[in-house]
């Protein structure tokens, strides 16, 4: 009688334990440039009190968004001016430079390098506690925007 509380206990915490897991929330942003579908799929980390772009490494690439990378889905070749990006899916990172300025670097699923997009770096109105990706589109041309804490990164491009 024991030993099947017991099995009955441990069955109900195996269960229980994933509902508990702590996983950032996924978020997709999604606009029509030059009438086809972009879009970023990324997760949602919280600031909780933490200064995360501060806490990033100069010269090294930031995942952008927790748990699964953060993809690129294209219908449309993308121009971010001299940087070409074909339709296809894409693993987006960002890098600091230390000094104020970060850059976009767009890779292939298998890590190679497609391209490297400096962002505008701004503030936002007011603070964002849960990051966030945008991307807006007006006939063919397009923007993404990473807003977090005070911090907006933006970088322009055109589709076709």
């Amino acid at each position: 009688m024991l030993i099947r509380r017991l099995l009955t206990a441990a069955a109900a915490l195996a269960i229980a334990v994933p509902s508990f897991a702590h996983a950032a929330s996924r978020g997709l942003a999604k606009a029509m440039v030059a009438g086809k579908s972009v879009s970023i799929d990324y997760g949602r980390p919280s600031l909780a009190g933490r200064d995360m772009l501060g806490r990033a490494t100069p010269g090294e690439a930031w995942r952008m968004g927790a748990d699964a990378p953060t993809k690129l889905m294209t219908d449309a070749d993308l121009s971010f001016g001299a940087a070409s990006v074909p339709k296809g899916t894409y693993i987006l990172k960002a890098t600091p430079d230390g000094k104020g300025a970060w850059t976009l670097n767009v890779h292939k699923e298998d890590e190679t390098k497609v391209a490297d997009v400096p962002l505008v770096v701004g503030k936002t109105k007011e603070s964002v506690e849960t990051f966030t990706i945008e991307v807006r589109g007006v006939k063919e041309k397009g923007e993404i925007e990473l807003q977090w804490g005070e911090t907006s990164l933006k970088a322009a491009f055109t589709g076709k």
